[in-house]
Formats: structure tokens, sequence, C-alpha cells
């Protein structure tokens, strides 16, 4: 099914999408990556505030190229997003609602997807030009010395993304396998 949503994204819209859904986000989303991530994580931990307020927030997990002349944002492709698990329960149960990566993710971060009705989508891996070009603006808003792993807030229009892991568990990567294996056998 396709889906337009708009970001932030409500916990009713996260809650409705299905693992398999198509889905051209609208609206404000967040970059971090594995070093923002580390301090975000040891931020929390000294109970100080973090950078971006987690609370219904989707963020994408990508290092964008350098910005071509009269455009916002270089190549901005997903990072393997497994490399975030560690760090990803704590944020979604402070609210962050959605993440965007590619790859498979741990129990742990499944299950903190149920618990807080969250989502995981994924981007198109080599496809970083393409995604590009539905980033309207982007602006660094914490984390400015981490160069390209700084967390940069981003304005899409239509960012195309495919729902992996929905509010209930069920994982894109484990019912196309046995839907490949029912139709080979």
């Amino acid at each position: 099914m396709e889906q337009h949503i708009k970001a932030p994204m409500s916990k009713e819209d996260a809650v409705k999408l299905q693992a398999g859904d198509y889905v051209y986000l609208t609206g404000t989303i967040y970059t971090a990556r594995d070093a923002a991530h580390k301090r975000m994580y040891e931020a929390l931990e000294r109970g100080e505030n973090l950078p971006l307020e987690m609370g219904h927030n989707i963020i994408y997990y990508m290092g964008p190229s350098p910005a071509r002349e009269g455009r916002p944002i270089g190549s901005a492709g997903p990072t393997t997003a497994s490399r975030m698990d560690k760090y990803a329960p704590a944020l979604l149960d402070l609210g962050l609602i959605g993440m965007i990566g590619k790859g498979k993710r741990s129990g742990m971060v499944k299950e903190a997807i149920v618990r807080n009705g969250a989502v995981y989508f994924a981007a198109i891996g080599g496809a970083g030009a393409l995604l590009s070009r539905s980033i309207k603006r982007s602006e660094v808003i914490a984390y400015d010395d981490l160069g390209t792993e700084a967390i940069r807030k981003l304005e899409v229009e239509d960012f195309p993304v495919i729902v992996v892991i929905d509010s209930e568990g069920h994982d894109l990567y484990e019912t196309a396998i046995e839907k490949y294996r029912i139709e080979e056998s």
C-alpha cells in the first residue's frame, strides 16, 4: 500500500503502517549517525538534554556528501542501521517514532519499536543522489564538529521509504524470505 505521511509523524500514522508499505514523507526529519548517536547516548547517561526533541520525530541514518552549487545537500544515501542498535531503544523510549536506514535491526530494537508504537523504514541504498532530490533544505543543528555525522534538520518532500518493521513487529526482511521460500517450493 502507498501512504503519504507528514513528518513529524503522529502515533496514529505510525501504527497504521504495515511492513511492506511504500511511504512518501513530507516535512521535517533529522539525520544522525554513529558518532552523533554515541554523543546523545552519553548525554542521556549524564542526565543532560538532547539537542533535539525525540517525540514524534524521525531520524535518518545518513551522512551526506558535500552539496553541489544550488543544492541544499549532496548525495544522501542511508547508512547501515544496525550500527545504531545499541542506542536506538533509549531514543525510542523517549518518543522517537521513526528511523530510516538500511539493513536488519536487532531483537532489542524490534522490541523497542513494538513497545513504543514506532516504525523502521528503509531507504534504497545506492540511490543517494536520487534521494537527495527530495531534500529541500538542510541545516546543521548540533555537533557541527562531527562533519558529515553532525545532526541535521532536513525539510523533505515526498521522500521515498519502505516500512521494514511496523509497530506490531512485523519484519519485511523475514516475511519476504518466507514468502519467497513458499513460492519457490
